[in-house]
């Protein structure tokens, strides 16, 4: 029996779904919401702060700030509260309600942004003003998920080891696409390891990141309406992009069995059920990685005058899973790396 003094203490990290009884496909869907913030974003919010601390950056007067569409926010501000720290979560619209609630709830101050960028995104007006905060005030320290190291080395350390030592034959890794933290971290990692491993990175349709059309997205968490600082695509295989319309249907699929996931995941799935429809995957040992649970979308994707509103009155009627993904090849893969075998 695990007993902890601090909430950031406790992350099960040895869960997963066998989602082959529910989609027909085998694939093992790594579990990464159960701990007290809710979502993988714990693991580069600690790595960040301790590290910001080590060196300094962190002081009792300090006051963090951070721009986050959610996940990342709840963890910074449960982590501000154990550590005592002031902290200012720069968002938008796009936030969910319950994620901002938990924000305050912890004693953090929430910031909406309502105006868009160039892209048609909301992430350079969020940019733009934390900067602006950090200028006003030294007191400010902005751990840039965006740029910031730990970001990956958070999930080089503990991620991608964990997913090792459960599955020693992994052949495909299926990882969402955001800031690219947990993207690039596992993707390092298994670049190194004696093995070689697939690795598909999953986004939304309307994000920029592998250099897609920007277009509108309403679900927070994947994709991004800039580059990601972070990303190297040379470490990327393969990138598989999902339409809004599929991420729905996929978690809906999933909870019709009883398993509530997040947007983030059912994107995850959705792109790996099509990336697994298109191969040969007999003999192939395949993971991906969930990584959040879906109570603070219970007033977006599982609610049905969100989804009416915004997709229609049919959006979850049908149930194909991935029936409008897309495959496509990152930018820089030709002249970087030659694109592994399928086995």
């Amino acid at each position: 029996m695990p007993v902890i003094s601090d909430p950031h203490a406790f992350n099960e990290s040895q869960l997963y779904v066998d989602l082959r009884s529910i989609f027909g496909r085998s694939l093992y869907l790594k579990c990464e919401g159960f701990n007290f913030a809710g979502s993988i974003k714990l693991k580069a919010a600690i790595e960040m702060v301790e590290t910001a601390e080590r060196n300094g950056v962190l002081t009792p007067d300090s006051i963090l700030v951070e721009s986050s569409s959610g996940n990342l926010g709840v963890a910074l501000s449960m982590i501000a509260a154990s550590k005592g720290y002031r902290f200012l979560c720069v968002t938008d619209s796009r936030c969910n309600l319950s994620s901002r609630l938990l924000m305050e709830a912890l004693g953090s101050e929430v910031h909406i942004i309502a105006d868009v960028d160039a892209n048609g995104g909301f992430l350079g007006a969020r940019i733009d003003y934390v900067r602006a905060l950090c200028t006003s005030d030294d007191r400010y320290v902005w751990l840039s998920q965006y740029t910031n190291p730990g970001n990956w080395r958070a999930h080089y350390r503990r991620t991608a080891p964990e997913i090792a030592r459960q599955f020693p034959q992994l052949d495909v890794l299926f990882i969402g696409a955001g800031t690219t933290g947990t993207l690039m971290g596992c993707a390092r990692y298994f670049r190194e390891w004696h093995r070689p491993v697939r690795i598909v990175a999953v986004d939304s349709v309307g994000s920029v990141i592998f250099g897609g059309e920007p277009g509108r997205r309403m679900i927070p968490g994947l994709g991004m309406s800039i580059r990601p600082p972070l990303l190297d695509e040379s470490y990327v295989d393969e990138v598989i992009q999902v339409e809004e319309a599929d991420t729905i249907r996929t978690c809906h699929r999933l909870a019709r069995r009883g398993f509530l996931f997040g947007g983030s995941t059912g994107t995850v799935v959705s792109g790996a059920m099509d990336w697994l429809a298109r191969h040969d995957t007999s003999d192939l040992t395949t993971v991906a990685i969930a990584p959040d649970l879906g109570e603070r979308y219970l007033d977006t994707i599982y609610q049905a005058n969100w989804l009416q509103d915004l997709y229609g009155d049919h959006i979850v009627e049908s149930k194909e899973v991935a029936a409008g993904s897309r495959g496509v090849e990152p930018t820089l893969r030709a002249s970087v790396q030659e694109p592994k075998p399928v086995k």
